[in-house]
């Protein structure tokens, strides 16, 4: 099976390995440190532009920690906040205040309508987190799957935060199992979400690899049949041969859902994702002693 023909699952595929993400969240243990601070914060008119926060046990303004915006997947046509919250609180225990906010979806929207509500709730968040302990100036984005790729395209597309007048606001980006160079669009998925863009290139974030971007950590498993690894690499380097800055993290066996099921304390002895990311985002953002 090649490259091309995995990404025809992305849909299917990610409906089946969402179901178990699901149940972590209505079943699983919850970190402790960390809980929903706010719920139902609005960034849009519409109902589908909503978000929650969550932050680390006693966090205040006076003491502030790095702002995360979390992306969940569902191959841009599926997914909901309320599926993701024990991911969300599990970043928010190692020390962050993280938002994780809903945005709109495959057939009310296309490209570019989903990244522009990443963009746009990422703006939101920042000013939401002030009040909740979160530095906005100390703010970068993760996602998983199709949420991957919009973290990466708001963070390396400068147009979309220069749209929602914060340039320059994200400082570092994180990705888990994200599609960052698909083309061509030959399977429903991302002919549904990206068909008619006029140039197909500009929905690619491998495409705005730069010098001057954020830094980047890129995770993978190496057993996804969902996305290849391949995608972590090709965009690591790229960005590389620009002289920009990616970590590129693959781990053996996993595969596409379990690069954020291990995000939860049931599947953590796995492998050390949420460490790994959690360390790359404080490194990159923490303020020097």
């Amino acid at each position: 099976m090649t490259r091309r023909a995995t990404l025809a699952t992305l849909l299917g595929g990610l409906a089946v390995a969402c179901s178990p993400l699901g149940l972590l969240n209505k079943l699983g243990p919850r970190d402790p440190g960390a809980r929903r601070v706010a719920r139902d914060q609005p960034y849009g008119d519409d109902p589908r532009q909503r978000m929650d926060i969550y932050a680390p046990t006693g966090a205040s303004p006076a003491a502030t920690v790095p702002t995360l915006v979390f992306f969940y997947g569902g191959g841009w046509d599926s997914g909901s906040r309320e599926v993701y919250g024990w991911a969300a609180q599990a970043l928010a225990a190692k020390g962050f205040v993280v938002a994780l906010p809903d945005y709109r979806l495959v057939p009310e929207v296309h490209f570019p309508g989903f990244i522009e509500d990443a963009a746009l709730a990422t703006a939101v968040a920042a000013e939401l987190a002030r009040d909740l302990g979160g530095d906005p100036d100390r703010l970068g984005v993760i996602g998983h799957s199709a949420g991957a790729h919009l973290a990466l395209m708001i963070a390396l597309d400068r147009r979309y935060m220069a749209a929602v007048d914060r340039p320059g606001l994200i400082k570092a980006a994180a990705g888990l199992a994200g599609p960052y160079e698909f083309l061509p669009f030959d399977v429903k998925a991302s002919v549904n979400a990206f068909g008619r863009a006029p140039d197909p290139t500009l929905t690619q974030p491998i495409t705005f690899a730069r010098a001057d971007a954020p830094p980047l950590w890129l995770g993978h498993g190496t057993a996804d049949e969902v996305v290849h690894a391949e995608d972590t690499r090709l965009l690591c380097e790229r960005m590389d041969a620009v002289g920009g800055t990616c970590t590129a993290r693959f781990y053996e066996g996993l595969n596409h859902a379990d690069l954020v099921a291990t995000f939860s304390p049931l599947f953590r002895k796995k492998a050390p994702v949420l460490a790994e990311v959690s360390d790359f985002f404080h490194r990159t953002l923490d303020r020097p002693a």
